[in-house]
């Protein structure tokens, strides 16, 4: 119980939550090899649902003024599987995760979508153990750190439209696109992608036309933010 109790004051979580702890760090592949009736999947649930509330209140305080879509596609992102295995690791969560001898083999333990659903696990036994406004701090710091400006995260769902958006609104044009470059073998083609806005010139690759054009237009983003 030593990992564990670590862990818990590292949360600064109470001393009697322990228990708790253990249940959301068990993965299922190990409860069946050590005959234990529960795994952290019940506590995955509450953790998902807690998180969404706390995001919710969160970006609605935080942009009064988007609209309903915007706030859900930001809410997603930042619950996505990426998102939650990336702060699972910098918990070091994995290093404590309770699994199956075989899945451990298999790198289980540091695998996106266990991480994301051990996150929510823990999430759910913070939120049981210590209380709301605890788990919501809990979460906020982290996302805060993080992800300080969550609505960068419409760029990465869809940075083509974001930058038509800001064209037309700076400029009252649209990107234009168009494919200079294919490359590459047959089954794994290489397509290059000059994209125009203004005066400014941005070149993105990828396996298809689509990607290459989101690559860029994730560039032109990126490079019009920072200057």
């Amino acid at each position: 119980m030593k990992r564990i109790s670590d862990l818990s004051a590292k949360l600064g979580l109470p001393e009697h939550s322990h228990e708790r702890l253990k249940e959301a760090l068990t993965h299922r592949t190990y409860a069946v090899e050590h005959g234990i009736t529960y795994d952290n999947q019940r506590l995955e649930f509450l953790g998902d649902a807690v998180l969404e509330i706390i995001h919710t209140d969160y970006l609605f305080h935080l942009y009064p003024d988007l609209p309903e879509g915007d706030l859900t596609k930001i809410r997603s992102a930042l619950a996505c599987e990426t998102m939650l295995a990336t702060l699972a690791r910098k918990l070091n969560l994995g290093s404590f995760l309770l699994i199956g001898k075989g899945e451990q083999g298999a790198g289980g333990n540091d695998r996106d979508s266990t991480l994301a659903d051990l996150f929510e696990a823990v999430l759910g036994a913070v939120y049981l153990e210590a209380g709301f406004e605890f788990a919501r701090n809990f979460v906020l710091d982290l996302f805060k750190k993080y992800c300080p400006d969550p609505k960068e995260q419409l760029l990465s769902l869809n940075p083509k439209g974001r930058l038509q958006e800001i064209s037309q609104h700076r400029w009252g044009c649209v990107p234009a696109y168009k494919l200079f470059r294919q490359s590459g073998l047959q089954h794994l083609p290489v397509f290059e992608v000059e994209l125009r806005v203004a005066n400014f010139v941005a070149v993105g690759s990828g396996g298809s036309r689509k990607l290459a054009e989101i690559a860029a237009a994730k560039i032109m983003c990126d490079y019009l933010k920072k200057h």
